[in-house]
């Protein structure tokens, strides 16, 4: 299981991306080193109170939502991408229909 740690430094990197910045983009909108936000990223490094503070404004965020471990795909993207990889993975679909199978009541 990842730790609070892990699972932050995946938030950050997942919203980073989504609001089009790379690592270099952000670490300048902070004023801090490239590494770091690398080294936060994955895991490596927890960034201090202030540097989260500074992470959530460049990201348009508060700082809770730094903790909000979910995926930001809607389910409207989520049900395309499934339908997309139904439709061109016969293997992918078998093993859907098995797990759905499983957990139907």
């Amino acid at each position: 299981m990842d730790n609070v740690k892990e699972l932050l430094g995946k938030r950050i990197r997942e919203l980073r991306k989504a609001r089009k910045l790379t690592q270099e983009e952000l670490a300048e909108k902070i004023g801090i080193g490239t590494p770091n936000i690398s080294y936060f990223e994955t895991g490596k490094f927890s960034p201090a109170i202030e540097t989260l503070q500074k992470i959530a404004q460049a990201l348009n965020v508060e700082i809770y939502e730094l903790y909000m471990f979910q995926p930001l795909k809607s389910t409207q993207e989520i049900k395309q991408e499934l339908i997309n990889k139904m439709n061109t993975d016969e293997e992918f679909l078998r093993l859907l229909y098995k797990f759905y199978i499983s957990i139907k009541k």
